[in-house]
């Protein structure tokens, strides 16, 4: 259990306790003891239930006890705790619910699966109902809720798994794969049309599994794809594996564009997702147009990194205003001004206090790809767009010279 959490359940269980109930008291005191660990809490409210087994507060200490069990990766004691947890909850804990479903499935079982199968139903319902946050993590947003789209899919169809139900576990599983492709829900199709004997198709989705970039698959988990695949195409081909490499480069090709698919939907939200490079960015401007960098190739940029709050970056711009003047005959040097204030709000009434222009670009995800930790920050990109200068801070009485002095070497480094 996280120590936050811990130090809240602690400080309630106090100020309840002094109506001077001596149950509260005594274990109010053993969760201090147990301190920060999830291990040394769980043994503490187990030890305090078996004393008062009918306690008013068990609600309360089941909930906690659910949580630090999914902190250990404990499965048994989420499934005993989670469930009447989630049942005696007054309102919806997603996170616990979720969690507990997920122990339900990997513990296996009749029992659990209807259970999850129904924890499942209720999560989807509530993800569909929630609108996904937009701003400048949109993409991330987005991502985030195609997946848990995808997770809650999976639970149904691995609970429908267990229960028998092989086409609906097949349905659910071929959804979740258009929500948010990945090799687990090819995989657990496969598995389902295997078991209805779609042969051929079951091999189709383990290629998908085995094929598709995924890098939350485990080395034995493609190892199990690559064997089965193996396997069960012999047994259609007269125990002859010719053929099936065309199947794997196939569905390749197939989940390549699966993937490629999400990814360009993601990037109508963030068009710099999954880049590396970043020289190929597109900045969100405070005024006029997005910048995309790939159009400034062929000229020496430098960039300037400060936030509204930074007050050493109102002190080093007018050293930065300086240093443009040098340069301002020169059409192949850029100066851009970068915002890394997460508010964009607070820019325009802040350019406007300190009388600086208004061309402004925000970040769009540069700091994050760039480990920018201090403000300011000067970054340098030459002409073929290589970063070839980073100065974190400012000496204000050698900026001005150590930066043209750099500026300059990236206009000579370039011819090179």
């Amino acid at each position: 259990m996280k120590p936050a959490a811990m130090f809240v359940l602690a400080a309630s269980l106090i100020v309840r306790g002094q109506d001077a109930d001596a149950q509260r008291r005594e274990l109010a005191g053993a969760v201090q003891e147990a301190n920060t660990s999830s291990m040394d809490m769980i043994a503490a409210l187990e030890k305090f239930l078996r004393k008062y087994p009918d306690t008013a507060l068990k609600p309360d200490i089941y909930k906690y006890l659910a949580k630090a069990a999914i902190d250990t990766k404990d499965d048994a004691r989420t499934i005993r705790y989670g469930v009447p947890a989630v049942e005696a909850a007054p309102s919806l804990d997603i996170n616990l619910l979720d969690r507990t479903t997920a122990a339900l499935i990997r513990t296996g079982g009749k029992e659990n699966a209807t259970r999850a199968l129904a924890y499942a139903k209720r999560i989807e319902d509530y993800v569909i109902r929630v609108p996904v946050p937009e701003g400048p993590e949109a993409a991330k947003n987005q991502e985030d809720h195609d997946r848990i789209v995808a997770r809650v899919l999976l639970y149904q169809a691995r609970a429908n798994s267990e229960l028998g139900n092989d086409d609906d576990a097949r349905k659910q599983a071929a959804l979740a794969f258009m929500a948010y492709p990945d090799s687990l829900s090819a995989r657990t199709a496969s598995d389902a049309l295997e078991r209805l004997g779609r042969h051929q198709e079951a091999i189709e989705r383990r290629a998908d599994a085995f094929a598709i970039p995924d890098t939350r698959a485990t080395f034995e988990e493609r190892a199990q794809d690559r064997r089965l695949l193996g396997e069960w195409y012999q047994k259609l081909h007269e125990g002859s594996e010719k053929g099936l490499g065309d199947e794997i480069l196939a569905a390749y090709d197939r989940t390549s564009k699966a993937v490629e698919k999400e990814l360009s939907q993601l990037r109508r939200l963030d068009p710099n997702l999954g880049l590396t490079d970043p020289m190929k960015y597109t900045l969100a401007a405070l005024v006029g147009n997005k910048l995309e960098l790939p159009s400034l190739r062929g000229q020496v940029v430098i960039f300037d990194f400060w936030a509204t709050w930074c007050v050493p970056c109102r002190a080093q711009h007018p050293l930065y205003e300086e240093v443009k003047q040098r340069f301002r005959d020169r059409s192949d040097v850029v100066f851009l001004s970068v915002d890394t204030d997460e508010d964009h709000a607070l820019v325009p009434g802040f350019l406007k206090e300190q009388n600086w222009s208004n061309q402004v670009y925000f970040d769009s995800g540069l700091v994050k790809l760039l480990a920018i930790d201090s403000i300011p920050s000067t970054m340098i990109a030459d002409k073929k767009g290589r970063l070839v200068s980073r100065m974190d801070g400012y000496l204000a009485d050698k900026f001005v010279d150590q930066l043209t002095t750099r500026i300059k070497a990236a206009i000579e480094g370039s011819a090179e």
